[in-house]
């Protein structure tokens, strides 16, 4: 999903569909998040009801892990998110890699059971449009066999020229689509039905990838109640919050529900809050600036009714935050000396690069062919250098159990590759 940019023309589509969706549809919206989004789930505004997360990708050559995944839905929970999953798939026609992908990667899955688990098939197709269906087809038919509701996600020339979407209809009903179509390249988070993709038997329709971010975020919008999947509605914590209602739980589910249920009195130092989209000043009377609003930050300090966020030191009114993460959830993931991998120092901390940084399954050797780009943030717990490489490398475990390696910094002559905190 990151790698289109495809933006549509105003294209109407049939009045019928258009009645069938203001009629019928719940049309809740909601983001869809993978690795660049960070460890917090990010939505695109407070009335998101709904979220989706990428668990990891499975390419010709590798099967690769998004370090986010677990920590994004646990989140996403703990806002009141009806979270789904998605699976990058990019081995073209492969079916023997695509089993292998989902043995190892259906285990892992952090949404309930019947929520939508999205095949994301946009790149490396054959050009035998069967095949490619087949492998699609093979995927869907193994997600739904482990208790989930499968989806494929696509965008309208992709599938025109390489996914027979009749084939798959014939099998899996009629609203098995989630199609991406940007009619416009500005901040939005309202669907523009003019430019519509008009593609059959679709369910969720992602209409732009600027959804209330201006450094950009997916927005989605539920055509037909889909993401209803797996949840039963809703219900009121004891300390008043609302939380979903889940047909299975995983260990995500419960950490984003404790999350959820802890009372705002008990914030502590540690603590991982997101500053809501309706907060309006800081404790000091100064307006809060519109790209605080939706992030998230660790508490630093606590005065009385205020926190100290770190990263912009800036206090604010328990009152204006939410809690994402507890003290001991925000830390479970950590790790001590005698546990990392040789010579690898500890220390952890957050790190935004200013660039495209390739990450390595050793400091400098093993490329996995994924990338950081600038401003996205990476969770890290210890650091090496390589002076035949000439960097520093930062280092955090993958949610495959695979140590992870990003450079950092240059060695000689000396200077950052982004910044720390």
């Amino acid at each position: 999903m990151r790698f289109k940019k495809y933006f549509l023309g105003a294209l109407a589509f049939a009045s019928a569909f258009l009645f069938a969706v203001s009629a019928y549809a719940d049309r809740d919206q909601g983001a869809d998040n993978s690795k660049y989004q960070g460890y917090t789930f990010v939505a695109g505004q407070s009335s998101d009801k709904f979220g989706i997360s990428q668990i990891g990708g499975i390419y010709s050559q590798a099967l690769l892990d998004q370090a986010t995944y677990n920590s994004q839905i646990a989140t996403g929970i703990a806002q009141a998110k009806r979270m789904h999953s998605y699976i990058w798939l990019s081995d073209g026609s492969d079916q023997a890699q695509t089993k292998r992908g989902l043995d190892y990667f259906l285990p892992k899955i952090q949404t309930p059971k019947g929520s939508i688990v999205a095949v994301d098939y946009e790149s490396n197709a054959t050009n035998n449009k069967d095949a490619n269906t087949a492998n699609i087809m093979y995927a869907m038919q193994r997600i739904k066999d482990a208790g989930y509701t499968p989806m494929l996600y696509t965008y309208k020339p992709f599938q025109l020229s390489y996914i027979n979407l009749e084939t798959i209809a014939s099998k899996f009903g009629n609203k098995f689509v989630w199609i991406a179509g940007y009619p416009h390249s500005y901040v939005t988070t309202t669907p523009d039905y003019s430019g519509f993709p008009s593609v059959n038997y679709v369910a969720i329709w992602q209409f732009t990838d600027y959804y209330g971010h201006a450094n950009g975020l997916d927005g989605n919008v539920d055509l037909l109640g889909v993401t209803n999947n797996g949840y039963d509605g809703t219900t009121k914590t004891d300390v008043d919050s609302t939380k979903v209602k889940t047909n299975s739980t995983t260990t995500a589910i419960k950490q984003g529900q404790t999350a959820n249920a802890t009372s705002k009195s008990n914030i502590a130092v540690g603590y991982t809050v997101k500053v809501n989209f309706s907060a309006s000043k800081w404790s000091n009377g100064y307006s809060i600036p519109s790209w605080v609003k939706g992030k998230s930050y660790k508490v630093q300090q606590i005065s009385g009714n205020k926190v100290l966020l770190a990263g912009i030191l800036s206090w604010i009114d328990k009152s204006d935050v939410e809690i994402l993460q507890t003290a001991k959830q925000a830390t479970s993931t950590s790790t001590s000396s005698s546990s990392l991998p040789s010579r690898v120092h500890a220390q952890s901390g957050y790190f935004t690069p200013n660039q495209r940084l390739m990450v390595w399954h050793g400091a400098g050797t093993n490329p996995t062919y994924q990338y950081y780009y600038a401003g996205e943030s990476i969770k890290y717990v210890g650091y090496i250098d390589n002076w035949s490489a000439g960097y520093r490398y930062i280092v955090y475990k993958g949610t495959s159990g695979s140590w992870c390696y990003v450079a950092d910094r240059h060695l000689s002559p000396n200077y950052m590759l982004g910044y720390a905190r």
